[in-house]
């Protein structure tokens, strides 16, 4: 239960770490923003790319 407890307020606690325009309705980018979605994008080809059938 406490562990749950945890999980939980580290989620509801989220939004609280970003800085006004960011989140899902953000007005402006950082680099480190768009090498996340680079860096994600990479791994998901990856991903695909090694579990395809031969």
């Amino acid at each position: 239960m406490t562990r749950l407890a945890a999980l939980l307020s580290l989620a509801l606690a989220a939004p609280a770490f970003a800085h006004d325009g960011h989140g899902a309705a953000g007005t402006h980018w950082h680099a480190t923003d768009t090498w996340g979605f680079v860096v994600t994008l990479a791994l998901v080809g990856a991903a695909v790319w090694f579990s395809r059938r031969k």
